[in-house]
């Protein structure tokens, strides 16, 4: 097979482009392995969502990809991961499908890389699989599938009927939500119900907060996920102007936390607010939109090309790409990429505004791809920094109450 031409990175002025990644290491520093691999193994998609950031956003590099990842570029990510795996003697790794739509690349290729990765590592180390789907394929034999290979389901759905298809449609405008209901039941109703691994909601404010939440609870979710709609200083998310002291999106998500708070037993785990309680009582976070603790995931595109997070496609065209190739570069040497070495870096990374914030332990300056400037480039605040401010001190507060009358009730 001929390896593809090192892609052509499209210039991003700013931090991290400078990032003196030799400096850091003669400093000290030392980046931590990756643990999550994330295989984009369809490039296309059979819904045409009106939020999306791979097809609707700044970089239109999936115009340019293989539909399908080959099973040469499969076996060779295999090969790699397991490299990786082995050379920092990793006891437990996450292998994440995604697309696209990963149900597109059909059975065959799905158990060809599960199986392999299990195959290829060393027998000390653990292999969790997922897979992130829009669920209008999740039918039974895909089900069956994943219960013989123990891969764990993510569904995305917004909410209700009227929510969900607002923005989850097909190409001929026709909603969604239906078909994935229907798929949605078959995973939590059924013999199913333990690889069901969560729903991820993307927040429309018009949507109301309370009959959403609602709506994913009818299917009895382990766990959700509210994602922020991704856009930057350039290009802001919906009704969120940038600088203005307006908290729209904490507004929002505050009635929710309110809700699943006050609940006398707590119906599913909410992520985003899991976290920043973890991180208020001075623990670390587990996930990349809030606190400073090293992003340690890695993209494999189609292509074979090795990427940063692909949340990354809404802020220009090449902001996720990196000049390596599973067929010709180690992931090691990813690690030692500005771009990917400025995710490990903690406050070093944060913009002077962010450090002097006395919640940028929590904060963490919020998600990556939503700091994104033209200019200065990633060392900005997030977009979002207002509402990130007024849902933190929210749940402080909260949690701050009944912490002072448990130690009053001693």
């Amino acid at each position: 097979m001929s390896l593809s031409p090192e892609p052509e990175l499209s210039h991003a002025t700013g931090f991290p482009d400078l990032l003196d990644v030799d400096a850091l290491l003669a400093g000290g520093w030392r980046p931590l392995a990756f643990q999550q691999f994330i295989l984009k193994v369809h490039s296309r998609c059979d819904l045409a969502c009106r939020h999306c950031y791979v097809y609707e956003m700044a970089d239109q590099s999936w115009r340019e990809q293989p539909r399908r990842m080959s099973d040469a570029i499969a076996d060779r990510a295999i090969e790699r991961i397991a490299e990786h795996a082995a050379a920092h003697d990793l006891g437990e790794i996450d292998v994440i499908l995604h697309g696209g739509e990963p149900l597109l690349a059909g059975p065959e290729l799905i158990s060809r890389i599960v199986r392999g990765v299990r195959g290829a590592v060393a027998t000390g180390t653990r292999v969790n699989a997922h897979i992130q789907t829009n669920g209008v394929r999740l039918h039974d034999d895909y089900l069956r599938l994943f219960e013989s290979l123990e891969i764990r389901i993510g569904v995305s759905l917004d909410g209700d009927a009227e929510g969900q298809d607002r923005h989850r449609r097909f190409a001929d405008g026709r909603g969604s939500h239906a078909l994935v209901s229907e798929s949605l039941r078959r995973l939590s109703e059924g013999p199913y119900h333990h690889l069901f691994s969560g729903l991820l909601c993307t927040v429309d404010v018009r949507n109301d907060p309370i009959r959403t939440y609602e709506a994913l609870l009818e299917f009895d979710p382990p766990a959700v996920d509210f994602l922020l709609p991704h856009g930057n200083w350039a290009e802001p998310p919906p009704f969120r102007e940038p600088g203005s002291p307006a908290t729209p999106y904490a507004d929002w998500l505050i009635q929710i936390f309110d809700r699943w708070y006050d609940s006398p037993v707590l119906q599913t785990d909410v992520r985003l607010f899991r976290e920043i309680m973890r991180l208020l009582m001075g623990g670390h976070s587990r996930a990349e939109n809030v606190g400073l603790s090293p992003v340690r995931m890695v993209v494999i595109e189609t292509d074979g090309g090795i990427e940063q997070s692909d949340s990354l496609k809404s802020a220009f065209q090449g902001a996720a790409r990196t000049p390596l190739h599973v067929l010709r570069d180690p992931l090691d040497h990813a690690l030692l990429q500005p771009a990917i070495a400025a995710r490990q870096i903690g406050e070093l990374a944060l913009s002077s505004t962010c450090r002097r914030c006395d919640l940028v332990s929590v904060c963490g300056g919020g998600q990556y791809a939503h700091r994104y400037r033209p200019l200065t480039g990633f060392a900005e605040p997030s977009v979002y920094c207002p509402d990130l401010y007024r849902l933190i001190s929210h749940i402080g507060a909260r949690c701050g109450r009944d912490v002072a009358r448990l130690r009053a009730g001693r």
